[in-house]
């Protein structure tokens, strides 16, 4: 499946619901499995709807493997009813993707809008290659021992489409092109072998980094933090495994107004996810919608480049099958979304 976040609006608020794409339709999970229940003549659809198929992506994924058979179940039963299918009591089944995309009464959000927590790895030996270049060194020998990581703020998470405000009156505003996993299940001291396993789905990440910012807080021994904090975009799907045949064959790509700034495969990485997973989790627990991003692809940013964005600037990481992650650059109290 392809899993999306949506935020509805109807006259008592909004609310974020968790769906999946179907051809140019979304289909909400939760009100699919109320629906399924409801013809199946249960007496309280919506009340086990969400105990089994909970409405939020990050209730989804602690719901394990159990929650997710359920969603596929309710997925393939409103596909089976068709775009006229509606809930218990008449509430939407299907929305228009083009409708999330555009914001008119629903809108689409990054996939998990919540991660309880995201790390972001530094695993492609091309770009710490390049940007160990810059500093005049060479690849610490310590890099090769264990998957490097930093902690990000996972407040900040923004998703496709969404504005990102200037920040911090930085002059070197970057992209990251990288792909994400999602942790789907809680564990500790995780083998190798079995790590595949607690994958959820993939998900194309932007570290958006301010580069003058980070680098003189580096030179601290610490960080980084707000060259990095202010955003990270995520989505604009979380893509389950069984989507993806082969993982190191899939093309990531960034452009910048169009024009292809970066071009890589998934497959020169160095740290797969699985040897992330075990080595996070030893001596500590991972949680189901934790966030793990692989850092960026060789050649993968403006940095090494010498190439930065600019307020207006329209930045697109793409990687199928998930999609194409788009983001424009606004100056501060210029987003419209």
């Amino acid at each position: 499946m392809k899993l999306v976040s949506v935020r509805v609006q109807t006259p008592v608020g909004h609310f974020v619901r968790v769906g999946a794409l179907h051809g140019e339709a979304i289909i909400d999970l939760n009100m699919a499995y109320a629906r399924m229940l409801a013809d199946q003549q249960e007496a309280q659809p919506h009340r086990l709807a969400n105990a089994a198929v909970p409405a939020t992506m990050l209730a989804l994924l602690e719901g394990g493997a159990s929650a997710m058979a359920k969603a596929r179940q309710a997925f393939d039963y409103a596909v089976r009813l068709g775009k006229p299918a509606r809930g218990p009591e008449g509430e939407t089944v299907v929305y228009p993707y083009e409708s999330a995309r555009s914001g008119e009464g629903v809108r689409m959000m990054a996939p998990l809008p919540n991660p309880p927590s995201l790390r972001d790895f530094i695993a492609f030996e091309d770009h710490i290659a390049a940007t160990s270049r810059k500093r005049g060194q060479s690849i610490p020998a310590e890099w090769y021992k264990a998957p490097v990581y930093y902690k990000g703020n996972h407040r900040t998470i923004i998703g496709p489409d969404e504005d990102l405000p200037w920040p911090l009156e930085t002059t070197k505003l970057d992209y990251e092109l990288e792909l994400a996993c999602v942790i789907g299940r809680k564990g500790r001291d995780i083998p190798e072998r079995e790590a595949p396993e607690y994958i959820a789905g993939y998900t194309i990440m932007n570290d958006f980094s301010a580069r003058d910012i980070q680098f003189q807080e580096m030179a601290c021994r610490l960080g980084p933090a707000k060259g990095k904090d202010f955003a990270t975009a995520i989505g604009p799907c979380l893509v389950t495994p069984d989507e993806i045949s082969d993982l190191n064959a899939l093309t990531m790509v960034a452009r910048v107004n169009g024009e292809v700034w970066s071009e890589g495969r998934f497959g020169t990485i160095h740290w797969t996810f699985p040897q992330m997973i075990a080595h996070v989790s030893r001596g500590e627990t991972i949680y189901p919608g934790d966030l793990f991003g692989s850092g960026t692809v060789g050649g993968g940013c403006g940095l090494e480049m010498d190439r930065y964005l600019n307020p207006g600037d329209v930045v697109e990481l793409e990687i199928q099958p998930i999609g194409v992650l788009k983001t424009r650059v606004v100056k501060e109290g210029e987003s419209k979304r």
